[in-house]
């Protein structure tokens, strides 16, 4: 379990495929922390730890995760979000997020607001998947690239989210442009009440 609150932003040293999975080394400030078979989120995907040396650490994504993240697009060198499972005695600074990425998005618009950022991002719309509870509302949460972020001005298959320069300088907001591929996951309450809808008692 995380909230979205991105703890620094891991690189990518090198990355190994072995049949359909991929094993990515990073190298962030905690990795001495760390321990084998721990869970940390990656762009809002939550990897087990499998190996520690040094000062990088090693996670491996399988086939599943690599068709529903954008971490196949990954490039050495390139900085990752990370965030270590959440603390069950702290506070929850952003929503409740699971890890479990969704589907991925196109960031379609970038507008400068005086400070901050509004970046519009663009998903494939299934009415499926929205009928059981894949989708924003205005004033939820969505996470992006397992940053915990408000919605604003919802669509169909996009949605708006303003990103304070904290948040910008941060995480790999930073490197944000058009047309680039970040990782969702919708609001598990929302999905919860979706489901309980469809059920008849």
């Amino acid at each position: 379990m995380f909230s979205g609150i991105v703890e620094e932003m891991a690189i990518l040293v090198t990355t190994k495929k072995t049949d359909e999975n991929i094993d990515f080394t990073l190298r962030c400030s905690f990795t001495s922390e760390l321990q084998i078979d721990q869970s940390v989120a990656h762009n809002g995907v939550c990897l087990t730890v499998v190996e520690i040396q040094g000062d990088t650490y090693t996670v491996t994504a399988m086939k599943e995760t690599l068709l529903k993240s954008n971490l196949g697009r990954l490039n050495i060198g390139d900085k990752v979000n990370v965030e270590r499972s959440m603390r069950m005695n702290g506070r929850l600074d952003g929503h409740i997020v699971q890890g479990h990425v969704d589907t991925t998005a196109r960031c379609v618009g970038v507008e400068d607001a005086e400070g901050s950022t509004y970046y519009t991002f663009e998903y494939a719309f299934d009415p499926e998947m929205a009928r059981r509870g894949y989708f924003t509302v205005d004033k939820g949460s969505v996470t992006v690239n397992g940053v915990s972020l408000t919605v604003c001005e919802p669509q169909e298959n996009s949605f708006k989210v303003a990103i304070i320069p904290y948040t910008k300088t941060n995480t790999n907001f930073c490197d944000m442009q058009m047309d680039s591929v970040v990782n969702l996951e919708f609001d598990i309450i929302g999905k919860y009440i979706a489901r309980l809808q469809s059920l008849s008692f």
